[in-house]
C-alpha cells in the first residue's frame, strides 16, 4: 500500500501541478520523494524483473513442451552420461563461465546418485560476447568427444578454468593420450563449429540468455541447483 501511495503522489504531482510551478521545482519535488523512499524504486525494479523472468520462464516451458516428444532433437549427437533413454537432464554450459564450473560438482554428484534414472545431456552454449575462450574450449572438448574422452576433457577444463587457452587445450589432450593430429584437425574443423552452433541454436530456440541453464524432464531448474527439488521431479516422471 505504501508503494502505491507514493506512486500516486508522483502521478498527482505530474498531472495536477499548477501551471505557474517551474519545471525545475517540480523535478526537485519528485527527486526528493525518491530520495526519501529509495526502497520504492528498488521494489518496483524487483517486481519488474520478477514479472520479466516469469514471462521468460513461461515461454521457455512452452518451447520445451513442444520438444518433449522429440527427444532426438534434445539429445542429438551430444555427449551423454548416466542411464539411456531416461529422464533427460539438459545442461547448457560455457567452459569459461565461473557459475558453470561451480555447478559442475553438484551435477556430477546428482547424476552419479541417480545413474539409473537420469540421462545427462551436455549442450554447448559459449557466451562469445563476454568469454573469448568459450568457443575454442567448446571445440576442443568436441574434438575430445570424437575420441570418446569428452567427460574427462570437460572435467579438466573446468578444473583449470583460469588457464583456458591454446597451451591448456594441448596439455589436456596429451594428458588424456588423445591422437594429437586428429585432435587438432577435429577441433579446427567446420564440423566442430557446426556442432557447437547447433547447440546454440537449440538454446536460443528455448530462450536461453545465460549459463548455466538446466532442464530436468522438461522443467527448467532454478539456480543454485536444489537436489531435493530435482529428486521430487524424478518421482513424478
Amino acid at each position: 500500500m505504501r508503494t502505491i501511495a507514493i506512486i500516486l503522489t508522483l502521478l498527482f504531482l505530474f498531472a495536477f501541478h499548477p501551471l505557474g510551478v517551474a519545471a525545475a521545482s517540480l523535478e526537485e519535488q519528485v527527486l526528493q520523494i525518491i530520495r526519501d523512499h529509495p526502497e520504492v524504486i528498488l521494489e518496483s525494479v524487483q517486481n519488474y524483473e520478477a514479472q520479466k523472468r516469469q514471462a521468460q520462464r513461461q515461454q521457455q516451458q512452452g518451447v520445451l513442451k513442444e520438444l518433449a516428444n522429440q527427444p532426438q532433437v534434445l539429445t542429438g549427437a551430444s555427449p551423454t552420461k548416466g542411464a539411456q533413454d531416461q529422464a533427460l537432464l539438459l545442461e547448457f554450459s560455457d567452459f569459461e563461465c565461473p557459475f558453470c564450473a561451480m555447478s559442475a560438482p553438484a551435477v556430477r554428484q546428482f547424476v552419479e546418485e541417480h545413474s539409473e534414472q537420469v540421462t545427462l545431456v551436455y549442450k554447448h552454449f559459449p557466451l562469445t560476447t563476454i568469454h573469448d575462450q568459450a568457443q575454442a574450449a567448446a571445440q576442443a572438448s568436441w574434438a575430445a568427444q570424437q575420441q570418446n574422452k569428452f567427460w574427462e576433457y570437460h572435467d579438466a577444463l573446468f578444473a583449470q578454468q583460469e588457464e583456458l587457452g591454446e597451451t591448456l587445450y594441448i596439455e589436456i589432450a596429451q594428458r588424456l593420450e588423445l591422437k594429437m593430429e586428429q585432435f587438432n584437425r577435429d577441433r579446427n574443423s567446420p564440423a566442430a563449429a557446426a556442432a557447437i552452433q547447433a547447440d546454440v541454436t537449440l538454446g536460443e530456440q528455448i530462450g536461453i540468455d545465460r549459463t548455466p541453464f538446466f532442464v530436468l524432464d522438461g522443467q527448467v531448474l532454478d539456480l543454485p541447483l536444489n537436489p531435493a527439488v530435482m529428486e521430487q521431479l524424478l518421482k513424478t516422471t
